[in-house]
């Protein structure tokens, strides 16, 4: 039997770090396994924006395990990613000789729009064709990307310094939710989202997706608590600002679906995720199969 050719793809984000392995077969990809480690890197970075030894610490250790299930395997069949917090990090050149020493593989840190369009290719492949417009949305860690594609090609592409991560230590420090730091969030989000919203409002695509961590935890939070019967909807959030809101503290909050992993990240990709509802008229959005990592496979 011939041996598959294997190609693996590390999105370094700035919440998690995750590696994807894919086997290539007549130019179609077949996805085998996936790791995934909660590093939170954008919470090591100060206002200073240098990144602390913690975070550093943790990044490396991630990297070590994940170079070992890469061992064996070429360079040109690897690439890792490094998005917002690595683009940002003073102190990132540094922490990157120490990252491939770690890794066994070069670091590709990718600017806001290119990150975009490699999402937008990684949910597009796992989508059935349309002609229609699609909006795509992916809050990450530091950064948010909204794209707006037909089929496999992206015309429009932004990235927002707006985060999950970021965004509940500047807002939601300790886990507290008040209706002061709520609002607080969410208009800071909605001022980031004004400077797009004229290109990327509800007039210019048919049906939105989210893809990564935070859509798909809210997505799952709505649906097993009978916010929302399907997807995330506008309604379902407004359900779910109230019980953060009566809950005060993530620690309080009693709801089902909701991963202990998820709970210091939640506020801070809760009110974007609502800012951005409110801001560019969304009603539903479906959670994406792929995202950047699939994309950088793709690519």
């Amino acid at each position: 039997m011939q041996h598959q050719p294997l190609l693996a793809a590390l999105d370094l984000g700035s919440n998690s770090f995750r590696l994807q392995i894919a086997r290539v077969e007549n130019d179609q990809l077949y996805m085998l396994d996936g790791l995934r480690e909660p590093v939170r890197l954008a919470a090591g970075l100060g206002e200073d924006k240098i990144l602390d030894k913690a975070a550093q610490q943790r990044a490396l250790v991630c990297l070590q395990r994940f170079g070992e299930r890469l061992r064996g395997l070429p360079q040109e069949a690897v690439r890792a990613v490094g998005t917002n917090s690595l683009r940002v990090a003073k102190n990132a050149p540094e922490f990157l000789q120490q990252a491939e020493a770690a890794l066994g593989f070069p670091i590709d840190v990718i600017a806001g729009r290119e990150e975009a369009r490699l999402i937008y290719l990684g949910v597009a492949h796992g989508l059935p064709p349309s002609g229609a417009n699609r909006l795509v949305m992916d809050i990450g860690g530091g950064s948010t990307e909204f794209i707006i594609g037909n089929g496999l090609h992206a015309a429009k592409l932004e990235s927002l310094y707006m985060g999950c991560v970021s965004y509940s230590s500047r807002f939601f420090p300790g886990g507290e939710i008040s209706k002061s730091n709520l609002k607080q969030a969410e208009l800071a989000a909605l001022n980031e989202l004004q400077t797009i919203s004229g290109e990327f409002s509800k007039s210019h695509w048919h049906n939105a997706l989210g893809s990564s961590g935070t859509a798909k935890a809210i997505c799952e939070v709505l649906e097993l608590n009978g916010f929302s019967q399907r997807g995330i909807t506008r309604d379902g959030l407004e359900r779910l600002r109230v019980q953060l809101l009566k809950a005060g503290d993530v620690t309080s909050l009693n709801l089902q679906g909701l991963r202990a992993d998820r709970l210091p990240v939640l506020p801070g990709g809760f009110a974007i995720m609502y800012a951005a509802f409110c801001e560019l008229g969304i009603e539903q959005m479906q959670p994406a199969l792929g995202a950047l990592r699939e994309g950088v496979l793709y690519d």
